[in-house]
C-alpha cells in the first residue's frame, strides 16, 4: 500500500476480532512508527501495549470506576465547549453514526454504554497507552500526536485496525498506578489494535472531510 492510499483509507475501527496479533507483527508496526519525526528529535514517546489478562483486568477496573462514579483524572482536560465550525463537524459525526447504527450518541444512557465500550477497548485483543514525561511542552504534545499518526498508518499498512480514544484516558492516575507508571508521566492516548470486525455496522462507517478550499487560503 502507497502512502497516499494509506492516509486516504485508514478510518477508525470501533468493533475487533478477539485474535491476537503475532508479536512480530506488533514488533514491526512499531519499529516503522518509530522512525516519525519530533522536535530537535527528542522522540518524546513511551508505550505500553497490553494483551491478555493484564488487558482485561486494566479494562474491568476502568469499568468499575466509571460505574462506581469515581471522578475522572486525565492528564489532559476533556473540552468542555467548541468553536461553532468544529462543533458543527461533532454534531454532523452523531448523526453520520445514528443513521448507520440507530443509536443515538446524545442519550445519556447511549453515552455511558460507549464509554464502557471504550473501557473494553471495543473486543480489540491489544491495548496502546502513549505516555510521555509531563514536564514537556506542547511542542512534544504534537510530537506525540504525529507518532500516533505514524502508528495508525504502520498498523493500517499492515492491515491491522486501529482506533484513538480520548475517554480510555479518563482515569490516568488509576491506570499509571496499575501500569507501575510514574506519576509524573502525562497519558495522553489510548488506543486498540487488532483486526477488523468486518460484520460490524459501525465499522461501515466513514467519516467525511472538508474540502481543501474550507481550510487553505491561498495567497500570491
Amino acid at each position: 500500500m502507497d502512502a497516499i492510499a494509506c492516509i486516504s483509507s485508514r478510518k477508525s475501527i470501533r468493533a475487533f476480532r478477539p485474535e491476537p496479533l503475532p508479536r512480530e507483527l506488533l514488533q514491526e508496526i512499531f519499529d516503522i512508527a518509530r522512525w516519525s519525526p519530533s522536535y530537535k528529535n527528542t522522540q518524546p514517546w513511551e508505550v505500553v501495549v497490553l494483551s491478555g489478562e493484564k488487558k482485561a483486568a486494566l479494562s474491568r477496573e476502568v469499568q468499575r470506576l466509571f460505574q462506581d462514579g469515581a471522578p475522572p483524572t486525565p492528564d489532559l482536560d476533556e473540552p468542555q465547549t467548541w468553536p461553532p465550525a468544529e462543533a458543527a463537524r461533532i454534531a454532523q459525526l452523531y448523526q453520520s453514526r445514528a443513521q448507520a447504527t440507530g443509536i443515538d450518541l446524545a442519550d445519556p444512557k447511549v453515552i455511558k454504554k460507549a464509554k464502557m465500550a471504550n473501557f473494553a477497548f471495543y473486543g480489540a485483543p491489544h491495548a496502546v497507552y502513549l505516555f510521555q514525561d509531563a514536564s514537556l511542552s506542547l511542542w512534544s504534545l504534537f510530537d506525540l500526536g504525529l507518532f500516533a499518526q505514524s502508528l495508525m498508518l504502520a498498523a493500517h499498512a499492515r492491515g491491522v485496525a486501529t482506533v484513538p480514544q480520548a475517554f480510555t484516558t479518563d482515569y490516568a492516575d488509576q491506570i499509571k498506578q496499575f501500569l507501575g507508571i510514574p506519576a509524573g508521566k502525562r497519558l495522553v492516548l489510548g488506543l486498540s489494535l487488532g483486526y477488523a470486525d468486518t460484520t460490524a455496522p459501525i465499522n461501515a462507517l466513514s467519516t467525511a472531510r472538508m474540502p481543501v478550499d474550507e481550510f487553505v487560503r491561498w495567497l500570491s
